[in-house]
Order: structure tokens, then sequence, then C-alpha cells
């Protein structure tokens, strides 16, 4: 029976990496370096949850504490409010960054493998704070990369959206597997275990970044964007990303929010039950949250998405009408409702802006677009964060308070955001450009991707087909299973 049983088992586990295999090869994945792309990803997925079971009780339930103000404000000090200082660099600085997008992911990898190991015996030193930053930022900063290198292993018949929706979901698997693993280890070996295995999966992942075949360094003929406001003389984003660009920027406040806000509402006003009660309850949040990851790249995968900044819209709307329900109807349950409202929306949101870079840029601009706006929704995710931790770390509010305090601040936020986007979509905005003078200079070159300082679209003017788009920048290349690059042909889909 034993030996049946065995047998079985093995018969199951090969049958489930088969169709693993499958999923992930799907659609000429293989072929076009897609493949190895989201075995990359993973690995990223995977260091961030192990890294959060890892830090749970040492820097993070650490600070949670209402009686311990002065470790909240050490906490925002080293690890929050420094990191919103350095996003804004990221995003330029890696999209200046034209060859060794390969050897900058796996860098970043084994950084943070590096890190870990540092971790492992300075759990009880202030060095757990400035590692833990560059922890963090390491790991924004593979997802400005990995935005900006995913049009250029987009197979010839998957949309930007249903490949982003792909990453996302497999990064959504590892990292609960890993974090699973991550959690029975530090069971049994405490936080220092679990730090062990996130070391690991940040060297695995450095492998995995370099086994990214290389055409993915080839920058040739793309054209550059700059984020709404920017002085440098690149080409602006069209209205209709900017308009979805900052609705996502507003929900990602409210995921940003939810996360530490809950954390420490949860450490403080649950300060005399045990640990595992605590982590159980956070963990409530967080089920709902994960879920609807899942629920909003299924959605973004299945829809039409024919009006993305409509949808993108809604999505927002829902989230502002869940945490203005959560004012009147404040308490733990309600607040998972609004993370499996809010995570769902920010997927879903996503997958719309995905849908309206792809089709309102041309195929050569869509790097840039990705990694610049990437930044946009990390500074977001940072700001809401902050708020979260004030609200609910640093000043005292009671039981009674501190969730309409919470959801009320958000609530009002999220209405700015989605006034704000109206009045992006027609051309006008309550956030004022500040625009240095700064000396015109005339391109040297001229190419076919015409004047730099030109729009990329011009919102009066009908809308180019693909293909006329395309010729009007320039055609990028891309790779052929036969060779290193060849023009990219094909029309967008």
């Amino acid at each position: 029976m034993t030996r049946v049983a065995a047998m079985r088992s093995r018969e199951l586990t090969t049958r489930g990496v088969q169709l693993f295999h499958k999923a992930a090869t799907a659609d000429g994945a293989d072929r076009s370096g897609l493949t190895a792309l989201t075995y990359a990803v993973m690995g990223n997925y995977a260091v961030d949850a192990a890294l959060a079971v890892a830090l749970a009780n040492t820097l993070f339930f650490a600070a949670a504490t209402a009686e311990s103000t002065g470790k909240v404000l050490l906490y925002l000090l080293i690890t929050v409010a420094p990191f919103a200082v350095i996003a804004p660099l990221i995003g330029p600085a890696l999209d200046r960054l034209q060859h060794g997008r390969r050897i900058a992911l796996a860098a970043s990898s084994m950084a943070r493998a590096v890190l870990a190991i540092i971790l492992i015996f300075q759990f009880e030193t202030w060095v757990l704070y400035p590692c833990a930053l560059g922890m963090l930022v390491l790991s924004k900063s593979f997802g400005v990369l990995k935005a900006a290198l995913t049009p250029r292993v987009l197979p010839p018949d998957m949309t930007l959206v249903k490949t982003n929706s792909r990453l996302t979901v497999f990064g959504l698997l590892a990292g609960g597997a890993a974090g699973a693993i991550a959690a029975g280890l530090g069971a049994v070996f405490g936080s220092p275990g679990a730090m062990v295995f996130t070391a690991l999966c940040a060297a695995g992942g450095a492998v995995l970044c370099l086994r990214i075949p290389a055409w993915v360094e080839s920058t040739e003929g793309e054209v550059p964007v700059a984020l709404p406001g920017s002085t440098s003389g690149r080409p602006q984003l069209p209205v209709s990303v900017r308009t979805t660009l900052w609705l996502n920027t507003t929900v990602r406040i409210e995921t940003g929010f939810l996360m530490l806000f809950i954390a420490f509402v949860v450490k403080s006003e649950y300060a005399d039950e045990s640990a595992f009660t605590q982590l159980l309850l956070l963990g409530i949040v967080g089920a709902a949250a994960g879920l609807g990851g899942f629920v909003g790249n299924a959605l973004g995968a299945r829809l039409p998405l024919t009006a993305p900044e409509l949808t993108s819209l809604i999505a927002v709307a829902c989230v502002a009408v869940s945490t203005l329900i959560a004012v009147l109807a404040p308490g733990l349950v309600m607040a998972a409702v609004v993370g499996l409202v809010g995570s769902t929306a920010s997927s879903l949101a996503k997958v719309c802006l995905d849908a309206t870079i792809q089709e309102h840029l041309p195929e050569v601009s869509r790097a840039s677009a990705f990694g610049r706006s990437e930044t946009a929704l990390q500074l977001g995710w940072v700001f809401g964060g902050v708020i979260g931790l004030l609200i609910g770390g640093v000043w005292s509010f009671g039981h009674d308070q501190v969730y309409p305090i919470g959801f009320g601040v958000i609530t009002v936020l999220l209405i700015l955001g989605l006034v704000q986007s109206r009045l992006v979509q027609s051309g006008r905005s309550m956030v004022p450009a500040v625009r240095l003078p700064r000396p015109r200079r005339r391109s040297r070159k001229a190419g076919a991707a015409g004047d730099a300082t030109a729009p990329l679209t011009d919102p009066a003017a009908p809308a180019a087909s693909p293909s006329t788009t395309l010729t009007d920048f320039g055609a990028g290349s891309r790779p052929d299973a036969d060779g290193p690059s060849r023009p990219d042909l094909r029309k967008d889909t």
C-alpha cells in the first residue's frame, strides 16, 4: 500500500510539473524569452514573500506597538521615508540603462541575497534597518526593470495585457508557496531560518535572470518618454495614458495605506493576544487581498477592455465606496472586504493601464513608458503606506476612532484622485506643473522618430493605425528564433 501511494504521489507530482511547464511555455513564450522572464519574476515574488515572513516578528512587529512610538518613528525614518526619496530616482536611472538590463536584474537579486545573509546574523542590531531598506529598494528596482523588459519578450500572438497578467499570476503563486515554506522554517528555526530561505531564493533568482535571452538588451529604435510635468524634452505620455496612470496611482495609495494601517492597528488593538493570533488576524486581510489580486487579473484577461479608462474609473470608484462603508461599519471584517475590493481594483486597473499603453503608444516607446509609470505607482504606494503608518502606529486613536479616521482619510484621498483623473482627461489638473526654464537644443540626429519634443499622440487628431504609428516612430527590432533580431512587422493585437 505504501509503495502504491508513493508511486501515485510521484505520478501526480510529475503531472503537475508538466502542466506548469506547459502553462509557462504556452503561446510561444519559450521561443520569445517570456518563459525565462516568468521564472525570474517568480523568483522575485518568492524573495518578497519570504522576506516579509522573516521580518514579521523582528522589524515589522517590533515597531508596530502602541507603547513604543519611538520604534514606530524609527521604522518610518529608516525604511519608508528614505524610499520615498529614492523611488523617483530609480525609474529615470534605470530607464537610461541602454545595455546590461539582464545583468542589472541579476545584480539586484544577488545583492538581495547578500543583504539577506547579513540579516541572518544582524537581527538584533541597528544593521537590520538599512538592510531592510536596501532589500525594499532592490525589489522596486527589479519591478521597474521588469516592466521595461516585458515588451522585448512579447510573443507575436500575445498582447501586453495578457502577458502582464500571466507574469502576475505566476508571481503570486510563487509568492504564496515561498511564504508558506518560509513560515514553516520560521516556526521551527525562527526568523534566521526563514532568512536563510530568503537568501537561497534571491541567489536562485539571480541565476534565472541571467537565463533571459540576450536580445532584451537591444534598444534599437526606442523612443524614451517622460512623466507628466517633466522638463527633460522627451515626448509626453498621451492624455489617455496619463488619465489611467492617475487612476492606478490613486488605488495604489489605498493598497499601501491598508497594508501598514491594518498591521499596526492589529498589533495595538490586539496587544493582549498571542503573536500567532495576531498573525492569523492579519492573515485574514492578507488572504482577502491575495484573492483580489487573482480576481483582478482574471477579469482583466477575460474582459474586452474596449474602454480601459472607464473600467479603471469604475474600479477606483468601487474602492472609494468600500472605504466609505468601512467608515460607517468599522472593524476587521470590513477591513478584509476593503482589502479584497482594493486588490481586485488595483490589479484590474493595472491591466487597463497596460492596455492603454499598448493602444496609444508606439512599440518603440512602450518599454520606457512601463518603466516610468512603475515609478509613479511605487510613489503612490509609499505615500499611502506613510499615511497608514501615521494613523495606525504613530498617532494614538482609540479602538472606536482609529478605523473611521483611517478609512475616512483614505476615502477623501480616493475621491480627490477620481476628481484629478477626470480633470486630466479633460486637459486640466488640480496639481500645477512646476517647469523650470532650460535652454532648448536641436537634435543632431534626424531619424524616423522625428522631433523628440513633440507629443507621441495628438488628442485632437484622429487615431492613427498601429502600423502608421510604428512607421512614424521607427520600427524596433525583436528576437527571432533563428537569429539575434529581425524587424517586427506584426500588427499590435
